[in-house]
């Protein structure tokens, strides 16, 4: 009869990021398990270690930050503008993304207070944007922000309280270009992350309706376009096309790792390094 990791053998290789293919290994004994993981964890402790020395030696940047600089120049090269807005927004500014009290994403808000909160997206402030823009710009509105959201409930493998969007959007595309225009953004995204091999796919969300998702194993991001409901509460109506996508989950899958944690903002990883080794 095989055995496994132990449950603690297993979440120690997930902090490590030990490679997925060592995910569900079986042994014929305990033994022979307990030997293998001495062996594989010391091989991952080396490897984070050296990552760590080059981070100091080379003076490089944490992956997070890096990607953050790369996307910045890549957009403002293609016309886009960059905006940077408060992490604090208010109660109504939500309620015009239609999630109020009933809504599902209400529940996992940060509250600073009974009329502001931590920002869960960044939209309703670039709409608030748009409506300023769209007095002073011609069209087409370029315009991207790359900042911090908040949510509550979504700690897991996949998932940050605290996570780093990119929300890229183009106020007045013309109609018949929206869905090609969606592609390209998404294209500029990706190759940037230097991840290659991605489908957009149609679904469902609790806030844009229908939309189109970037997928690479899991969603990396998620893109929608205008006219749409919510624009009447803006005062828009050009249409428009945007995507947002999640940085640590875009380094995840560009690493091939399995945990979202040590991409993140940390004090328990540094540049993706368990720091316990």
């Amino acid at each position: 009869m095989s055995v496994t990791w132990t449950a603690v053998q297993r979440q120690r290789l997930r902090e490590l990021n030990a490679p997925a293919e060592h995910e569900n290994m079986t042994f014929p004994d305990s033994g022979e398990r307990d030997r293998a993981f001495q062996k594989l964890e010391k091989f991952l402790v080396n490897r984070g270690k050296k990552r760590l020395a080059e981070l100091r030696e080379t003076r490089r940047r944490p992956a997070l930050c890096e990607l953050e600089s790369k996307l910045v120049d890549a957009l403002t090269g293609q016309g886009f503008v960059q905006v940077v807005t408060p992490t604090i927004i208010s109660k109504g500014q939500l309620a015009k993304m239609t999630i109020t009290d009933e809504h599902p994403l209400f529940s996992q808000v940060f509250w600073v207070d009974d009329k502001k909160c931590l920002r869960p997206m960044l939209a309703p402030n670039l709409y608030a944007l748009w409506q300023e823009l769209v007095r002073l710009w011609e069209k087409p509105i370029r315009i991207f922000e790359i900042g911090s959201c908040f949510r509550k409930e979504s700690q897991g493998a996949h998932h940050l309280n605290e996570f780093t969007m990119l929300n890229l959007t183009e106020l007045g595309t013309p109609l018949e270009q929206r869905h090609r225009r969606l592609k390209e953004l998404a294209a500029i995204v990706m190759e940037v992350a230097g991840i290659g091999n991605y489908e957009l796919v149609t679904e469902k969300s609790v806030v844009y309706g229908d939309t189109v998702d970037v997928i690479a194993g899991i969603e990396l991001g998620s893109g929608a376009m205008g006219p749409h409901p919510l624009d009447d509460k803006w005062g828009i109506v050009d249409p428009w096309v945007g995507i947002g996508f999640g940085l640590e989950r875009l380094l995840m899958v560009r690493e091939g790792g399995q945990n979202i944690q040590r991409m993140a903002k940390s004090i328990t990883y540094l540049d993706g390094v368990r720091l316990n080794i």
